[in-house]
């Protein structure tokens, strides 16, 4: 009676943890995720560069680099902390 009542205990905690990783994010989703918050962080990066360079074009430049290598490295960062069971119920 307690083994058994073990073995339905963990059948439904994995039940539990498949369903969590099937509702997790879309690599669709993050690399939207991605572009949305690249646009703000770029505008800012574009703000602050203008600011201590005095010149647009500078800013403009910084800016584009920025927004490229971000947005991969930020994906990626999602991508690896979606395999991390850490913090997830």
């Amino acid at each position: 009676m307690l083994l058994d009542h073990f073995f339905k205990s963990n059948k439904r905690k994995s039940e539990k943890s498949f369903t969590t990783a099937k509702n997790s994010d879309k690599p669709a989703r993050s690399i939207v995720k991605a572009i949305s918050w690249r646009v703000v962080g770029t505008l800012d990066t574009i703000l602050i560069s203008w600011v201590i360079t005095g010149e647009i074009s500078m800013a403009l430049s910084i800016g584009l680099i920025e927004i490229v290598t971000k947005m991969v490295l930020y994906f990626f960062h999602e991508r690896i902390w979606n395999l991390v069971k850490w913090g997830k119920q």
